[in-house]
């Protein structure tokens, strides 16, 4: 059940998105459009009670419950940026804004996304790990909670490889193929 209720809450995650988005763009209403964006965190708040429920109710945790924590942090860590990424286009496409930069490709400024990119994985960690961690708390039992406690651990691998990576770049930066 908690797999189904992370897709819905992706799927409700990205309707209020571009609901916000088309209300802003299309129906002209600024203020409309910022309330719906507003909602966004909403999701997350009714994702985090659902499986804090789920657990308090009796049910066995799960790597599905641990992989709410991770939805939940990654979006807080980089649900602006995403939605950011979502308004420049539709501004540029629907609202007369201008055309989006791609992202850095290449040399120092690749890098420097990159880098960015590794610190916001590294916030989503931290914030899904604490979620976890409460989620252990509240329910008190640490047999029906064992399997929550290998998520942060398997997740903080994932952290380093992608630390690996990113800052790589740093030491190595990404040439323009011929230079």
């Amino acid at each position: 059940m908690i797999g189904i209720w992370i897709v819905g809450c992706e799927i409700a995650f990205w309707v209020l998105v571009l609901a916000g988005l088309s209300v802003r763009y299309l129906a002209g209403w600024k203020k409309g459009g910022a309330a719906l964006l507003l909602m966004t965190p909403v999701v997350d708040l009714l994702l985090i009670i659902l499986t804090i429920m789920d657990l308090r109710g009796g049910a066995e945790a799960e790597f599905m419950h641990g992989l709410a924590a991770v939805y939940i942090g990654v979006t807080i860590a980089f649900g602006h940026r995403m939605i950011h990424w979502a308004d420049e286009r539709f501004a540029y496409r629907f609202g007369g804004g201008a055309k989006p930069q791609k992202a850095p490709k290449y040399g120092k400024a690749h890098a420097r996304r990159e880098r960015q990119g590794w610190f916001r994985h590294a916030l989503a960690w931290v914030i899904g790990s604490i979620l976890i961690f409460l989620m252990i708390v509240v329910v008190n039992d640490h047999e029906r909670t064992e399997a929550l406690k290998q998520v942060p651990l398997l997740w903080a691998w994932i952290v380093g490889i992608d630390f690996v990576i990113s800052f790589s770049y740093t030491l190595w930066p990404r040439k323009k193929k011929g230079h």
